[in-house]
């Protein structure tokens, strides 16, 4: 379906020259993008690039069934464009985004408020009036942005009737970190540390897309060994955190033994990342080139020695949770997000599986080590709490089996090389398969070679409308085990 696009073509972290994608009017534009989104592409990325006083619209979009992406631009200019929304509501947060930070309004658009402005004090975001259901038996139920928990802010405002919830509303925006602005003029010294802590459980997939990007920008690639790496990496990072995940929904419904085993667990795959490169998050491990760090065969004995351990006790641990009748019958039927919804939003990663969703970057995209070793895929229909929590179990089963595949056939040669430097006026796209589903990193140069542009796209950006979505006719008590089976990021959002 991609051959005939009318957009330039490309694949997963590759480049391609700026002159050589083709631009069209803004309003013409939208009328191409919907067209492709139409005939089945998905949209990756739709931000702004200023220019002068004016800015250009680009998207990057996503042919999964033809592992091919798809790059376009409009003219550079001011003022207002026919809203895309209207059509794809996927696009619903990028349009909110670049109006919030270029002023270009999508003349349409449903619901257009701030993503992440702050109010005239600057310690809030400058939300718009909330979306209201009115009739004498509604009430209002406000949460947040300060939580019980350790947890970061966010804002969720229900309209309820009794205990069912009608209408879910989130609000974030809370933490103005200025990451894409810090990236301008770049690469900078800071800037590995920057893309580490854009969402610090996601360290290895925001790295890794990166380091691709630059890799691409440079017209090279990582020694295969730095793909292994990198790959035994971000598996490492999916078991700890949908470990961890599962535990917290056992403790949401209070099922201990779970609950209790996942906490010690989760840590013992942290330790597994710390034993690569020193530190549980996989601080210091990806670098542009390559990895700053190798494993030599008596570590990764000892890994695989670790690993089969863990990997015993989370089977034991899961299984505990789905033998028990109580976790099925809390998990089932409770906030479901139906297939047709989930692909209309744009939903990513385990919460795009678990409503039957095929979609998976490692195996739509694949780049790097993946190109050669693919992990299965793991899919589950339903779209419940249920469903999200066994394509998590799933996938730590799948993780462990490649993990140890790949370790018991090491990639042989070099870990680490100099990187030449990027090429100008030159466009790069990496999508990574993180934990909570795709990474995506653009990257755009000047005539010198630096950072013209750079956008970031977490999962969580696309996924945030699939917990409003889910807690639709749900009881507002089951918002808990909802949200625990999302599992989003506020920072990485909160960009």
């Amino acid at each position: 379906m991609s051959a005939s696009s009318p957009f330039a073509l490309l694949a997963n972290a590759t480049s391609l020259p700026w002159p050589e994608i083709p631009v069209w009017t803004a309003a013409e534009f939208v009328r191409v993008t919907a067209g492709e989104l139409t005939r089945g592409a998905r949209l990756c990325a739709w931000f702004g690039v200023p220019e002068g006083t004016a800015t250009r619209l680009v998207a990057v979009l996503a042919f999964d069934a033809d592992n091919t992406l798809a790059v376009g631009r409009s003219e550079p200019f001011i003022g207002a464009y026919p809203s895309l929304t209207l059509t794809h509501p996927q696009a619903h947060l990028f349009e909110r985004e670049v109006w919030e930070q270029h002023g270009l309004v999508p003349e349409g658009h449903p619901w257009l408020k701030p993503v992440r402005r702050t109010n005239e004090n600057h310690n809030a975001p400058a939300n718009a009036e909330f979306f209201r259901v009115a009739g004498g038996e509604i009430h209002e139920v406000a949460v947040g942005p300060v939580h019980a928990g350790i947890i970061e802010p966010g804002h969720f405002r229900f309209q309820c009737a009794g205990e069912d919830v009608l209408h879910l509303e989130i609000a974030l925006g809370y933490q103005h970190r200025g990451v894409e602005e810090a990236l301008v003029g770049g690469p900078h010294r800071a800037t590995r540390h920057q893309m580490e802590t854009v969402a610090g459980d996601t360290t290895i997939a925001h790295t890794t897309a990166h380091a691709t990007v630059l890799e691409a920008l440079a017209g090279t690639e990582a020694p295969l060994r730095a793909q292994w790496l990198r790959a035994l990496a971000l598996e490492l990072e999916r078991l700890a955190n949908h470990t961890g995940d599962m535990g917290a929904l056992a403790g949401d419904v209070a099922f201990l033994p779970t609950s209790s085993a996942c906490g010690k667990i989760r840590g013992d795959f942290l330790n597994l990342t710390a034993l690569i490169c020193g530190n549980r998050f996989g601080r210091g491990l990806v670098h542009p080139g390559g990895c700053r760090h190798d494993l030599e065969p008596e570590r990764l004995t000892r890994l695989v020695g670790r690993l089969q351990t863990a990997r015993t006790d989370i089977e034991q641990a899961v299984a505990w949770f789905w033998d028990a009748a109580s976790v099925r019958t809390r998990f089932e039927d409770v906030g479901v997000v139906f297939t047709a919804q989930a692909a209309e939003i744009g939903l990513v990663g385990p919460a795009a599986r678990a409503c039957g969703l095929v979609r998976d970057v490692r195996y739509d995209h694949p780049a790097g080590w993946h190109r050669f070793a693919q992990a299965p895929v793991a899919v589950w229909p339903g779209g419940d709490v249920f469903a999200r929590a066994k394509v998590r179990s799933l996938e730590i089963q799948r993780s462990g089996e490649y993990l140890l595949e790949q370790l018991a056939a090491p990639a042989e040669g070099e870990w680490r090389s100099e990187l030449p430097p990027p090429a100008s006026d030159t466009l790069a796209v990496a999508l990574v398969e993180g934990w909570r589903g795709e990474v995506c990193h653009v990257a755009l140069t000047d005539a010198a070679g630096r950072f013209r542009r750079y956008k970031i796209v977490d999962p969580s950006f696309h996924n945030w409308t699939g917990l409003a979505l889910a807690l639709r006719g749900t009881a507002i008590s089951d918002f808990p085990i909802c949200n625990k089976s999302f599992n989003l990021s506020y920072c990485g959002f909160d960009l």
